[in-house]
């Protein structure tokens, strides 16, 4: 249960620091009472019983997630330390899916499979609301997805994909000195 808290404490601690600019407790606090922090505690509490082949509270995990936060991720998705969820109202997240530390992810986003192939997204990626990443792709580290963006190809680290389907815009270019975050 340690590591548990810790990685708990950390993924607050990186909401505060999204939502109110640093993690000082008061901060951390008004994180904790959020929208989408429920979901981010119920899927740390079902990765810790997935580890522990704790079978039926995984489930129980899985499914009050998806009933009082409207957030479903499937049971075997892996997040680092430092997965964040803005809002969790319509996110949709394959079983399948594997990312690195510091993922934020806005409301109604999207991480789905196609063709029994899911995304494996890098450190440090933002996901704008309605966005969808689609398919056996590769999100490089840094990478920035714009709202509603459809991402159906891999991402170099440092990119900004913007648009339906999106487009590429590297990291020398002006456009992305443009915030992408709502």
């Amino acid at each position: 249960m340690p590591n548990l808290f810790s990685t708990v404490r950390h993924d607050l601690q990186c909401k505060a620091r999204w939502c109110y600019g640093d993690a000082r407790p008061g901060s951390v606090l008004k994180a904790l009472l959020t929208d989408g922090t429920p979901a981010m505690i119920l899927y740390r509490l079902m990765q810790w019983s997935r580890r522990n082949h704790l079978g039926l509270l995984e489930m129980v995990c899985n499914k009050l997630n998806a009933v009082f936060c409207n957030c479903i991720i499937g049971r075997g998705a892996q997040f680092g330390p430092g997965f964040v969820l803005i809002h969790s109202t319509g996110v949709v997240i394959n079983g399948q899916v594997t990312g690195g530390a510091d993922i934020l992810l806005e409301h109604q986003v999207t991480i789905g499979a196609e063709a029994r192939q899911s995304p494996i997204l890098g450190d440090g990626v933002f996901i704008g609301a309605g966005a969808k990443v689609i398919g056996g792709i590769r999100i490089g580290d840094g990478v920035r997805i714009g709202a509603n963006a459809v991402v159906i190809s891999d991402v170099p680290a440092r990119h900004l994909a913007v648009g339906v389907p999106a487009r590429l815009v590297p990291p020398s270019s002006p456009d992305t000195a443009l915030r992408v975050a709502a």
